[in-house]
């Protein structure tokens, strides 16, 4: 029983310490309770009152002030059936023309957010050799593909003293924009008026415009905001970026994500972010990856685009004397996630991102302020640097840098200024054939250019080569006498090198000098644009930019289907990299050192062998699937390496034979013309 009564009495003194704390909390602690409970306690209105105590002895307690709190408009707006216009036009002939009467696109703009549904290119096809259709370079996106490029998204407003906006917005891509009549054949108009619910009036109306231009890869949009109460307001939008474009890259997904700043050292500055490693960075939490790091500041950003291997997609703000800042800016890239069970497959991932407009704010209505209109342009064409150097703003913004060289060991600074001069010597000699142009001659008559002006080079390395293959020998020699002695070994070494002229290096150097200049020739005929759908034989590789795909494989849509090998196994078969594979073959059999004796070194021949065996088989491999173009070039190079090296070993030949006679070769001074050496005298008269 005393247990009980115990137990009653420690109960009670908790619940009344529990009560005290609650009370205690809520009379000197009412913004934290309130945080804390979740709003389950109220706030008694007496308690922002002033009292004045009856006992002037007892201590005042502190005011307590809050602000009057911000009342927010709650928009709404009329929603219209949704409506589709067209601008633009697209041709029968999907062919490049010089023609300014003709348009670059044909633009499908819906109400539905005020937005881009779809665009297609009126000169490049698509990637159906059956029944070619005009390009599709923008498409809705999304598992519902109902997000569209350059919709209007989010939108908050704000009375014009308030610090902040509300956290709520108005889903402006989800409504349906009355469709503007306009006088102009080459424009569409939509317009929305927004209501503010709380007291039942119009509040603000947004009007966004379209212009397309014949002869022009430039798609105008004006955005025109209009305060409609008695009020100044602030407002703040939102908008989509382009997207839905589909990959061009035939191996690899070349999308991505750019943003382009201005930079003291270079002008312009490009921050790209690859929409295949988006959901790595995802999956690892890295969100900060999808923004501009620490360079997204007012006057900084210059442009915005979404890019392939061939197209791009570059929204500018227009910026106007006004204006002292863009008044759009990037905010973050987007990843969509392919909308099948297959979230992996590359071809239907894709990209884009928003942006957001700088706080606009407006005068009351009736007022001078009380409307202000902004621009944008976005540029919707190929990533062509002929075109970019002939407009003054793409060259000034050097829109050229949307293009991607793959640069390999060598920094993209050495690489791009080669790759753009040799794509001019491309598509120059491709002008001077006149009616007979064909890219894939170029390529290999470009290949035979840069051999030809690499032959000395190639020489000294190939002589350098032989005579360490020469040397080999008396190498194993000195390695085996001195093998309990390494630095007697690399003294004897080094003074065999000096006595017979021959150094490893020497044989290294030559074609490290030409690693850059092959890199960029190898990367200016796989970015090339003007490689696009160019053929070079009526019924082989009639598409220099994808696989050569000389026949289908029979059945090869069932074996698709069978686990594991269905991955790998393809439907064309694709002729090119074979010939490569045999022509690098002959190469091997005919490297300097693939010549080693096996009674000198049998540990090396069968390392040689086996890459004699190994290279022709793995790079046929590699670019089994790559596009016919580079496969092209490859081929052509290692063709003509096979041919360069026969006359450099017939010259060093005959030159042994020569020196084995007593026949030197002289200087031009003599002639040019070889002598036999005289007989040194035994003493001097």
């Amino acid at each position: 029983m005393k247990m009980k009564t115990a137990g009653i009495a420690v109960l009670s003194v908790f619940c009344l310490f529990c009560g005290w704390l609650i009370v205690d909390a809520v009379v000197h602690h009412p913004q934290q309770t309130k945080q804390l409970l979740g709003k389950m306690v109220p706030l008694a209105a007496e308690l922002n009152e002033t009292k004045t105590p009856a006992d002037t002895s007892v201590e005042m307690v502190e005011e307590v002030i809050t602000a009057a709190p911000v009342v927010y408009p709650q928009l709404s707006a009329a929603n219209t059936t949704e409506q589709v216009v067209t601008l633009g036009a697209l041709y029968d002939e999907i062919e490049r023309s010089s023609d300014e009467s003709n348009y670059k696109f044909q633009v499908e703009l819906t109400s539905k957010g005020a937005a881009i549904q779809t665009l297609s290119l009126s000169e490049f096809k698509d990637r159906n050799t059956q029944d070619p259709a005009p390009l599709v370079l923008l498409s809705p996106l999304g598992s519902g593909k109902n997000t569209y490029s350059l919709a209007n998204t989010a939108l908050k407003v704000a009375p014009a003293d308030a610090e902040t906006f509300d956290s709520r917005a108005f889903p402006l891509n989800k409504l349906n924009w009355k469709l503007v009549e306009t006088e102009a054949s080459d424009e569409a108009r939509f317009e929305a008026i927004m209501n503010d619910a709380n007291i039942d009036t119009d509040m603000l109306k947004v009007v966004k415009t379209y212009r397309v231009k014949a002869g022009s890869y430039d798609l105008a949009c004006d955005v025109a905001v209009e305060n409609l109460s008695d009020q100044p307001i602030k407002v703040l939008m939102q908008m989509q970026g382009p997207g839905g474009m589909n990959r061009e890259g035939v191996r690899q997904d070349a999308r991505k994500i750019k943003a382009a700043y201005k930079s003291s050292e270079t002008g312009v500055a490009v921050e790209a972010l690859d929409v295949a490693a988006m959901k790595k960075k995802l999956q690892k939490n890295d969100t900060d990856a999808f923004k501009v790091k620490g360079k997204n500041t007012e006057n900084a950003l210059l442009w915005s685009a979404l890019t392939n291997k061939y197209f791009a997609a570059i929204v500018r703000p227009v910026t106007t004397e006004t204006q002292s800042s863009p008044w759009l800016k990037f905010s973050q890239a987007q990843y969509y996630p392919a909308p099948t069970l297959r979230d992996d497959d590359k071809d239907l991932q894709n990209g884009s991102f928003s942006m957001t407009s700088q706080p606009i704010i407006l005068a009351a209505t009736g007022q001078e302020n009380a409307q202000q209109s902004f621009s944008l342009e976005m540029y919707v064409g190929p990533k062509d640097k002929k075109v970019f150097k002939k407009n003054a703003i793409y060259h000034s913004l050097q829109y050229f840098k949307t293009i991607d060289f793959r640069g390999c060991c060598c920094p993209q600074s050495v690489i791009a200024p080669m790759a753009f001069g040799i794509m001019w010597m491309m598509n120059t000699m491709y002008t001077l054939m006149g009616p007979l142009g064909n890219y894939g001659v170029v390529i290999m008559f470009l290949v035979f250019l840069v051999r030809l002006a690499m032959h000395p080079i190639t020489k000294k390395s190939q002589v350098s080569m032989m005579k360490m293959q020469k040397l080999a020998p008396k190498m194993q020699e000195i390695q085996k006498k001195y093998a309990n002695n390494k630095q007697e070994m690399n003294k004897q070494v080094m003074a065999m090198y000096r006595d017979h002229g021959a150094s490893p290096i020497s044989g290294m150097v030559p074609m490290m000098l030409q690693m850059p200049i092959w890199i960029a020739l190898w990367t200016a005929v796989y970015t090339s644009i003007d490689l696009r759908g160019a053929g070079f034989l009526p019924v082989w590789i009639t598409d220099l930019s994808m696989p050569d795909q000389l026949f289908a494989i029979p059945y090869a849509a069932k074996i698709q289907t069978l686990p594991f090998i269905g991955t790998f196994f393809p439907d064309y078969f694709n002729l090119l990299p074979i010939l490569m594979g045999v022509v690098m073959y002959a190469q091997q059999k005919m490297m300097p050192s693939a010549q080693a004796s096996a009674s000198t070194n049998p540990q090396m021949a069968q390392q040689q062998k086996m890459m004699m065996i190994m290279m022709p088989l793995l790079f046929p491999v590699m670019l089994y699937s790559g596009p016919s173009g580079v496969n092209l070039y490859i081929m052509s190079s290692i063709s003509a390496g096979v041919i360069e090296q026969k006359v450099i070993r017939k010259h060093l030949k005959e030159k042994e034979e020569q020196e084995s006679i007593g026949k030197v070769p002289v200087t031009a001074k003599t002639g040019g013309k070889l002598k036999k050496k005289k007989p040194k005298p035994f003493y001097k008269g």
